[in-house]
């Protein structure tokens, strides 16, 4: 960091570390047309109203039609967000980025009166389609989810209304991105020899593990008071989200935005409460987390700062971007010869936006849809981190992959309750390899830490995120005004129940402005959920047993409901044995972590 290295600009980047959207559309060009021809054809869907029930068949020509459109539509919606996210000051891609927005409101308002039809015919005509149609067949799970969301299904002309509305809906969320990736400035930060550096999105992470904690100090102080002060602004934002989450409840007749959330992938709020309790009763273990940290930094006021940093700080790990796919590649070679086709695929075809630029999305993720690569958006720095992350995001796009590939379009994605299983048991399955390669105990020291770091991370913060989430959708439901103030108290003490009484960095009760997946609903508690099942997963495999059954979990979509499709791999969310196991591990690992380096 001791260069003053400015971000190049989207043009600047070599073309081999960009992802090729050609596949989608040659140029924008064809996508303009294409926008065209849908926006003309969903004038067309009005010739299916009060028709759709009248015969199987033309049940069956409805359902096409609209399967056809919403395979294109996707297609047009992925190019404009891609083009858009890896350069979010360009004005071409901020306006096709808006126009497929509009039309995602128009696509969702045209076809309104689909599910309210069905709903209106009797259900035995209906499954009697099913039964005497081999093409309507096809339709079964997705007919037996919508029967069994009858009650929360409007009248047509309000399902209408309420489509019609997305957009307007959605402006909260806007507003945060185009703020948080776009317009907001964060303060240069002085590194260890004195020299200037731009504090960024993708820079932050960097710094917060600088072994200099006045650096990490100062980054961090940078990072939350920008928020701080934009506190009052976001808060409306946040408000503003929370109020379209549980109106939109309300009004579909969910007891709560959770109830509703939780309802569309056919999870009991029991899962939800579940997981909130177990980490409760176990949250000594994250305090122990902590004090193990103050000790082996030799800190006597240890502060959230201090959290990031590695606990073996003279191992410096560091990996390009090319031996990264090496070491994913070799680590990920129990899963078989097919996943490994695929992993080679990503690398070579050009899947992957790799280099942080100037105007580019933060973070990472994995995302396209029905008929494209599944693309991995990434902002490359050269640790340890990066590398899993690296692999995480492949969990997503192989198990992305898989499903196209398998599963007919209406089934060709999955839940979201199941989105974070593939990604962590791809990092749990490095971090093995990475253990098996390493003798040196300090190198195996900072792997643990790494692993510790993850489930700090990953299931103890992303269950706080859940909590807070759960917090303010509730006090808004009871009339609570969620104010700036409202907003850092609860999170602050949210954060010292979970850290414990010695962290009192009061800035970081600023730190839910900045957390883009409170924009979400209800989503974060999955990351928990899905790391613990996770666990079984790589721990199975690991060991030596046959992936068969994890790679047909992946090939699964959404064929069945995500409890069951999980349940058939060996996998029960219904009972704790996942959550269980995972805080055990990470008892044992905390414990060998200490025998290594307390001396």
């Amino acid at each position: 960091m001791a260069d003053n290295y400015e971000l190049p600009l989207r043009g600047d980047v070599k073309l081999e570390d960009t992802w090729d959207l050609t596949p989608i559309f040659e140029n924008d060009n064809a996508w303009h047309d294409e926008f065209k021809r849908i926006d003309e054809q969903l004038d067309q869907v009005v010739q299916f109203k009060g028709k759709l029930t009248q015969s199987a068949e033309a049940l069956l020509k409805g359902l096409k039609f609209r399967d056809d459109l919403s395979y294109r539509f996707g297609l047009i919606y992925v190019y404009a967000h891609l083009n858009f996210d890896v350069d979010t000051t360009n004005s071409t891609y901020q306006a096709m980025n808006s126009r497929v927005q509009s039309l995602m409101a128009k696509f969702g308002s045209s076809f309104s009166f689909y599910d309210s039809e069905i709903l209106a015919a009797d259900e035995k005509t209906i499954r009697g389609f099913l039964e005497g149609n081999e093409a309507l067949g096809l339709y079964d799970h997705e007919f037996d989810r919508l029967f069994k969301s009858r009650a929360h299904i409007l009248s047509e002309k309000e399902e209408r209304i309420l489509a019609a509305t997305s957009e307007i809906n959605s402006v909260p969320s806007t507003v945060f991105g185009m703020l948080n990736n776009a317009d907001i400035q964060f303060p240069k930060v002085t590194d260890a020899e004195g020299k200037e550096v731009q504090l960024s999105h993708g820079r932050y992470a960097l710094l917060l593990e600088s072994n200099n904690r006045e650096l990490r100090k100062a980054a961090f102080l940078g990072m939350q008071n920008t928020y701080g002060n934009l506190k009052n602004t976001l808060a409306s934002t946040l408000a503003g989200n929370v109020k379209v989450h549980n109106i939109n409840a309300r009004l579909r007749g969910y007891e709560s935005a959770r109830h509703a959330a939780l309802a569309e992938n056919d999870i009991d709020e029991s899962v939800y409460d579940s997981l909130l309790e177990g980490i409760h009763g176990n949250i000594g273990l994250l305090h122990d987390y902590v004090a193990l940290r103050e000790k082996a930094m030799g800190l006597t006021d240890i502060q959230m700062y201090d959290i990031y940093v590695p606990m073996v700080d003279e191992v410096d790990l560091k990996f390009t971007y090319e031996e990264a796919q090496q070491i994913i590649l070799e680590a990920l070679s129990v899963l078989g010869e097919e996943y490994c086709a695929v992993l080679k695929r990503a690398f070579d075809e050009r899947w992957i936006d790799v280099v942080e630029n100037k105007g580019k999305r933060s973070g990472a993720y994995s995302s396209g849809t029905y008929g494209t690569a599944p693309y991995i958006l990434l902002n490359w720095q050269e640790n340890i981190d990066n590398v899993f992350t690296l692999a995480h995001e492949l969990g997503h796009s192989v198990h992305s992959y898989f499903t196209r590939k398998y599963q007919p379009f209406i089934y060709g994605d999955y839940s979201i309750f199941v989105a974070e299983v593939a990604s962590t048991t791809n990092e749990n399955l490095l971090l093995n390899y990475l253990l098996d390669q390493y003798e040196d105990p300090k190198i195996r020291a900072y792997l643990l830490n790494h692993y510790l770091d993850t489930v700090k991370g990953t299931v103890f913060r992303q269950t706080q995120f859940a909590e807070f989430e759960y917090l303010i959708h509730k006090a808004d439901q009871e009339g609570v005004a969620l104010t700036a103030d409202y907003l850092v108290e609860t999170y602050y003490n949210l954060n010292k129940f979970y850290y414990g009484e010695a962290i009192s960095t009061h800035e970081i009760g600023y730190e839910w402005a900045r957390i883009p997946h409170f924009y979400y609903n209800y989503y974060v508690y999955q990351y928990a959920t899905g790391f613990s099942a996770a666990t079984l997963f790589s721990e199975s495999i690991y060991n030596g047993n046959d992936p068969k059954p994890y790679l047909d979990f992946l090939k699964s979509g959404s064929s069945d409901y995500p409890i069951n499709v999980l349940r058939k791999a060996g996998v029960d969310m219904t009972e704790s044995t996942a959550v269980d196991t995972t805080l055990s591990t990470f008892k044992k690992r905390l414990e060998e972590l200490e025998t290594l380096i307390i001396k």
